[in-house]
């Protein structure tokens, strides 16, 4: 596993090592051992799945409230998704950028976001899933968002938005999130 640091505080993007053959191929998704060296250590607690229809689907940008923060390590498993993080954390370097990245079932990359960063992604192609693990159980009460299109962001999505949740809609900007 190779681990990449990336723009934001914090978040690294990993990329396997495939080892291929007649069969396919075989590659580590997760090791202790090797998150301990790069990262420290990080206790996932619960694993989640997201399926996704169309391409141009929005989900996010969501994130845990403190106490409840929440790393997570997410990889895409089948199709491709435009994955894009925003630190929220306004004693950070890094406050209120965001970077984004492909993660695809062909690249296998994954992308580790440690607690207090807003997550989301687009879908890029049709029928796309993701594959979760958390550290901390999700608690609906804790569950805290940044809108996806807020201007002092200016995310650049790749393609337009073809479906999102009223939820996700309604979802304050970021100075309202951290005025609070």
């Amino acid at each position: 596993m190779n681990f990449h640091e990336l723009e934001l505080a914090g978040v690294r993007l990993i990329a396997p090592e495939r080892h291929e053959d007649e069969r396919g191929y075989f590659m580590r998704t997760w090791c202790r051992d090797a998150f301990a060296r790069e990262i420290g250590n990080v206790d996932f607690v619960q694993a989640s799945q997201s399926y996704n229809r169309q391409a141009g689907t929005l989900r996010g940008l969501h994130y845990q409230r403190a106490p409840y923060g929440e790393a997570k390590l997410v990889r895409c498993i089948r199709g491709a998704v435009y994955d894009v993080v925003v630190d929220i954390r306004p004693s950070s370097p890094t406050y209120g950028q965001w970077l984004g990245v492909e993660l695809s079932q062909s690249n296998g990359h994954a992308l580790f976001i440690p607690e207090g960063l807003a997550h989301g992604f687009q879908t890029l192609d049709d029928d796309s899933e993701l594959a979760y693990q958390i550290s901390t159980p999700y608690r609906p009460e804790m569950a805290g968002g940044v809108r996806w299109n807020d201007r002092s962001l200016n995310i650049r999505w790749p393609l337009p938005v073809t479906v999102m949740s009223r939820r996700d809609m309604e979802l304050p900007d970021l100075a309202t999130v951290c005025a609070a």
